[in-house]
């Protein structure tokens, strides 16, 4: 079996890898990342996803706030992010109605508010709050981990207690009294995370702070290019930097003294590190590193590595033009310019919760969309984004990755597919299906992926996007 010797090994060629890669190689260690897919970038990368359309979608991830620009900057990454004025619309169910929250024009949104009967200065007064959290929080993520009390006293005892120490439902129904409203502020703690409202185990909060301190804004931006474009990016900057970059390197076990073993193609192979870096879930990682390695890892993380699900579904559609809206007077542009919520109002996330945890698919499901090409037409031909055409991602929630031991997981496919139509089409004036594109074989542009399809292509354990349960930021 070959072998060398080298500073650093990491394992798993993510953008979480990418990046360490690049800033170690900088520091002049010799460093190899061992990737298991034959291309870079884990959930960051972009795809032709329909047969014979010249479109290149976010497969996976889509949208970039927890990229420090400090990384930015001493990698010296050619990305360019762009920010969506729309924050959101969420139609009312049921009406012609929805609340606007334009970022441009704050008049707009108050109108928008008060149309519904909701308080929009409580908004404000929620969101400063959490802006003041994000700047308080966000520079900690890129240097060494604060005590407990520490990071406290920086964030002020009210909105430690509301948003740190109380599940976030609390603080929400204390706020907001419209449902809707409600709603749209409960979802940054559901993205992904399979809980209620008033969770005991805080897993909303995280998810939830997590949501709201990108940047030091909470902003999400759009990757020109698509994800694809900032994993070319960190790529560029390690092999610059004298990482290698190895793909298609299955690794097979990890020792405690630093060996590595993988296989690559019909050879295997070894190396030595002095240290070796995991960019793969805790899960994974204790598998690699057998029995006696997993009591170490629990050790490591104070805790048993315990059985992780993901709770999401994502729809990707190439649409001929974004679909009619019940209220005629908006445009759809400005509706699907931000994150358009279909379907989750603050009782209808806790009913599906209650559904899902039944194992049954939630009706209708909650979720929400994002249009990457209304802000970043690059990743359509030219052809295409001169006719018209709109790429719109689905992002459902509360499909916890449990239901695949009820369903079959084709048909679990194709029935929270079916769940995610049913829903946007709930709140449109016209039906999704005629407006899809068709690939080159004829076949409508619509690709679903569930937390068994993440499981299996990504190696995401349960299909968590997370790797496993958050972490406090």
């Amino acid at each position: 079996m070959a072998s060398n010797l080298q500073d650093i090994v990491i394992v798993g060629g993510g953008h979480n890898g990418l990046v360490a890669a690049a800033y170690l190689a900088q520091s002049g260690r010799s460093v190899t990342v061992l990737e298991r897919l034959d291309h870079l970038g884990g959930a960051a990368v972009s795809a032709q996803a329909f047969e014979g359309i010249e479109a290149r979608l976010s497969r996976y991830s889509y949208l970039v706030s927890l990229l420090p620009s400090t990384i930015i900057r001493d990698l010296g990454l050619e990305i360019r992010l762009e920010r969506r004025r729309y924050s959101s619309y969420t139609p009312l169910p049921g009406t012609d109605h929805g609340l606007l929250v334009d970022n441009g024009d704050a008049a707009a949104t108050r109108r928008s508010f008060e149309s519904l009967g909701a308080d929009f200065d409580a908004w404000q007064s929620f969101y400063e709050r959490t802006a003041a959290l994000a700047r308080a929080v966000f520079p900690t993520v890129t240097e060494p981990l604060l005590r407990r009390s520490e990071l406290r006293q920086m964030v002020g005892e009210a909105d430690w207690t509301d948003f740190i120490e109380r599940p976030i439902g609390e603080v929400i129904e204390r706020n907001f009294d419209n449902d809707l409203v409600r709603g749209v502020v409960l979802t940054d703690a559901l993205i992904g995370t399979f809980a209620p409202a008033n969770d005991e185990t805080l897993a909303a909060n995280r998810c939830f702070l997590y949501h709201v301190i990108g940047g030091g804004t909470g902003d999400w931006d759009v990757p020109v290019g698509g994800m694809g474009a900032v994993t070319s990016a960190l790529t560029s900057a390690a092999r610059t930097a004298g990482a290698t970059l190895v793909t298609g390197a299955d690794v097979v076990s990890i020792t405690p003294d630093g060996e590595v073993r993988y296989r690559l193609g019909t050879d295997e192979l070894s190396v030595h590190a002095g240290t070796v870096l995991s960019n793969v879930a805790p899960q994974v990682l204790s598998q690699l590193l057998g029995d006696s390695g997993s009591l170490g890892l629990s050790g490591m993380l104070g805790e048993q590595i315990a059985p992780v699900e993901g709770a999401q579904v994502k729809v990707n559609l190439l649409l001929r033009r974004l679909p009619r809206l019940r209220d005629a007077s908006l445009d759809p542009a400005a509706a699907f310019g931000g994150t358009f919520h279909i379907n989750e109002g603050y009782e209808q996330l806790e009913r599906a919760f209650r559904a899902a945890s039944a194992l049954n698919i939630p009706t209708p499901l909650p979720a929400e969309i994002y249009c990457h090409s209304l802000t970043d037409p690059s990743i359509l031909s030219p052809e295409l984004s001169a006719s018209g055409a709109q790429t719109l991602t689905v992002f459902g929630l509360h499909t916890p990755h449990r239901l695949v031991t009820s369903h079959n997981a084709a048909d679990l496919r194709q029935l929270l597919e079916r769940a995610v139509i049913d829903s946007l089409n709930s709140v449109l004036a016209e039906p999704i299906e005629p407006l899809l594109l068709t690939d080159a074989a004829g076949r409508p542009c619509i690709e679903t992926k569930t937390t068994y399809d993440l499981e299996l292509a990504l190696g995401l354990p349960g299909g968590n996007i997370f790797h496993a349960p958050l972490s406090w930021p």
